[in-house]
């Protein structure tokens, strides 16, 4: 039995119109699943359910703001309405502010929060419920190695992202002791730095920080496209049935102490 087939399944991914979401709803796909792509930019979200469809998977273009109640809301009715269910919820969205405690504005560390965990509550409050209905979902919470490990370079300083991701951490503890009994499974993963839309025009930038980062790391580069997937796919499918509540840190060993 192939315990990563995800035939039969329908996988909702957040912040899918690039990055790591897209690659993550392309991975779903070609296990099987069907997809629906979540994000605010429409056509970017199209160019992705096209390159799905013409592998002969159904996908689903819904744009939404995580951040928004009423967006989020919709958005599950609309996958519902086109599916019928949602078997496994991939928390996607996100964004990286940069800025201390000094110099961030109020709005700042608002939109983080709202869109880093505020997002994810809002998700799992409308897709939990049919799940538990069903005993049986997968969720999936990207946090970050930075939920864990503070940058130390002064010009890269993000106290409302590392405040977030750790919050991610907490939220994904309590829903994985909530849910457990209903055949849902909730765990988080921690990419470190990898290549995506994000990244390439912050932090790849920084020549000193790059220098830094692959000489530090003991895999000496930081994670290409796609080396998320296999720890998407574990934590999405039936091979992790019985592992709940957990955090995986994705970043070549930088984090090793």
């Amino acid at each position: 039995m192939n315990l990563f087939d995800l035939t039969g399944k329908i996988a909702v991914v957040t912040g899918a119109s690039s990055g790591l979401g897209a690659d993550a709803a392309r991975a779903y796909a070609a296990q099987g699943a069907d997809v629906a792509l979540l994000a605010r930019r429409k056509e970017k979200l199209d160019a992705v359910v096209k390159e799905i469809e013409a592998t002969g998977r159904k996908a689903l273009a819904v744009p939404c703001d995580v951040s928004k109640e009423d967006s989020v809301r919709a958005a599950v009715e609309q996958v519902l309405g086109a599916f019928g269910k949602i078997d496994i919820l991939l928390n996607d969205a996100g964004i990286a502010q940069g800025g201390s405690v000094e110099t961030l504005t109020e709005d700042q560390w608002d939109r983080s929060m709202d869109v880093n965990v505020k997002g994810i509550y809002l998700m799992c409050k409308y897709v939990v419920p049919g799940m538990r209905e069903r005993k049986y979902g997968r969720i999936v919470n990207i946090a970050s190695v930075n939920a864990i490990l503070a940058d130390k370079a002064d010009a890269l300083v993000r106290h409302v992202y590392n405040t977030s991701k750790a919050a991610v951490l907490g939220l994904t503890k309590g829903m994985a002791a909530s849910y457990a009994r209903d055949g849902i499974t909730v765990n988080a993963l921690g990419p470190g730095l990898f290549e995506s839309e994000m990244t390439e025009n912050t932090l790849f930038k920084h020549e000193a920080f790059m220098n830094m980062y692959n000489s530090l790391c003991p895999a000496s580069r930081p994670g290409a496209r796609g080396e998320l997937n296999g720890p998407v796919l574990f934590f999405s499918s039936d091979a992790c049935s019985y592992t709940t509540g957990q955090f995986i840190v994705v970043d070549g060993g930088f984090s090793i102490t």
